[in-house]
């Protein structure tokens, strides 16, 4: 029998998205209604799956009843069914807090663009193949255009064209990867492709291995990677922060890619691939941390200053998957919880921040609810530094302790360490000056005259202390509370999805075999 479940996440907001835009675009709350109702849906779908893959059944659905591979299937297995409901977990907050804000009245077309980026993400988590997961990055694309421009200005239009111009670019690198690799193998199914590439012959690995470069080098930019970052700390700063926060979940696309492509197809095991991928990836991951971490301690604006948190934080998941172990996959399982929860969290944050004061690290008058917001700002810096007791000490800790067996622990351990030492400071050189400088009047500065073309073309923003508003944020860090206080159970969980993850013959079995449903 067919688990119609799994294409659910992916055909819930490719329904409601259309159906806002020609039904009830001229009705606010009956969007807002809809798309909180739809996104909640999508969280207790993805739990669901979640759920039913836990004991390490693979699923797959096959569209049209085409069999695998000729016909498009999505795969669902114990990491498709993670970050599908991560994707629930933070859209869902993310949701709420836009709506709270009254961020979604700034523009047209909010909610569906919305659901747009739902249905985008959570196909690039099911997809089976890898002309599929280059539709869903394309559904991405414009889905996060639309939303990066929600509410006008002269620079946040500006940043976006220079995020569509990085990822038009990444796209193209794509079509010539997949190409590349159609060529030589004859497919693009994931578990058909992982079959052909295995029985190439180690003579004849020199287009297969130009192919998996240049499919590394999309999946980099799409998890801004140095060098192939700089699109990033513009494209959210700029942004609306609430779109930002959604964002979180975009890099992880990335990160999953590179998870599942280099482990199912591109085995760091197998004779061609050997070497490929881990030795330039962890020097660049770690150079992305550095880099994040130097960023956050320079940052003027605090959107700035959480979007380097947020490359640092790519960094330190990918210091992890870079190392291409179980231990290390299971670790960097658990931090790509964690970071997608805490970026989610801190960008929701600097929003508040920024629409009661502006967006400049200065010393001005205080606030109002200055003294909870900067409570907030306190757990959520302690949450991306990486400072016990919350998840992101756990997470470093777990990416260390993997990376103790190689002969470049050394050098991760200083990165991390350094890195860590680096974003506390920043962190609270910027906590300092917003929220404890702002009670000494020999410190307080005056503004910049903002642009009026910067400003977003907009109505006025509604009072800041909506309830809903700040539930986004608590059940953000509630989220991370819970990850610190069940990392046991969690760890585990990501031991086990490490294990399926490094067993790829289960998942091509599931896909090709006689047994897949």
């Amino acid at each position: 029998m067919i688990d119609h479940w799994i294409v659910a996440p992916v055909v819930l907001p490719a329904i409601l998205a259309p159906f806002i835009i020609m039904v009830i675009r001229f009705h606010l709350d009956l969007q807002r209604i809809f798309s909180i109702a739809g996104t909640a849906a999508l969280l207790v779908i993805g739990l669901v799956l979640l759920v039913q893959v836990s004991d390490g059944t693979i699923k797959t659905y096959e569209l049209g009843n085409w069999p695998a591979p000729f016909g498009i299937v999505l795969v669902l297995d114990r990491l498709s069914a993670l970050m599908v409901a991560l994707t629930g977990a933070l859209a869902l907050p993310v949701l709420l807090y836009a709506v709270g804000s009254g961020w979604d009245r700034r523009g047209r077309h909010f909610h569906a663009l919305f659901q747009f980026q739902l249905m985008g993400v959570t196909g690039a988590f099911l997809t089976g193949d890898a002309f599929n997961l280059f539709v869903f990055f394309e559904v991405l694309l414009i889905a996060s255009y639309g939303l990066m421009t929600h509410g006008g200005g002269k620079l946040r239009l500006k940043a976006g064209v220079q995020y569509v111009v990085y990822n038009l670019l990444g796209s193209t690198l794509f079509l010539f990867a997949l190409g590349t690799i159609y060529a030589v193998t004859g497919t693009l199914n994931m578990a058909d492709l992982a079959q052909r590439v295995a029985e190439l012959p180690a003579d004849d690995s020199a287009l297969i291995r130009v192919g998996a470069v240049l499919l590394l080098l999309v999946f980099a930019i799409k998890a801004a990677v140095l060098p192939l970052h700089f699109w990033l700390p513009d494209s959210y700063a700029n942004a609306p922060l609430p779109v930002a926060a959604l964002f979180a979940i975009m890099t992880k696309v990335g990160a999953y890619a590179i998870l599942r492509m280099y482990t199912l197809v591109f085995d760091p095991d197998l004779e061609l691939t050997a070497g490929l991928v881990g030795d330039w990836l962890l020097p660049a991951a770690l150079l992305t941390l550095a880099a994040g971490s130097v960023g956050v301690l320079g940052a003027h604006r605090i959107g700035r200053l959480m979007a380097f948190a947020a490359i640092a934080s790519t960094g330190t998941l990918l210091i992890a998957i870079s190392l291409f172990t179980q231990q290390a996959s299971a670790a960097a399982v658990y931090y790509i919880v964690h970071s997608t929860l805490a970026t989610g969290a801190v960008f929701l944050i600097a929003d508040m921040v920024m629409e009661r004061r502006g967006g400049q690290i200065i010393a001005q008058p205080p606030m109002p609810q200055t003294g909870l917001i900067a409570s907030l700002y306190f757990a959520g810096a302690i949450a991306m530094a990486g400072m016990p007791p919350l998840s992101g000490f756990v997470g470093k800790l777990l990416v260390m302790d993997a990376a103790r067996d190689g002969g470049d622990y050394a050098l991760v351990w200083s990165v991390i360490l350094a890195s860590s030492l680096i974003a506390i400071v920043g962190f609270a050189r910027a906590g300092s000056v917003l929220f404890w400088q702002s009670h000494d009047r020999d410190h307080l500065e005056e503004p910049e005259e903002p642009d009026e073309d910067d400003e977003p073309v907009a109505e006025p923003a509604p009072e800041p202390n909506s309830a809903l508003a700040f539930s986004g944020v608590f059940l953000l860090l509630a989220a991370l509370i819970a990850l610190t206080v069940l990392a046991g159970p969690a760890m585990r969980f990501a031991e086990a999805t490490a294990a399926q993850l490094f067993t790829p013959a289960e998942y091509i079995g599931a896909v090709l075999g006689e047994g897949s449903e």
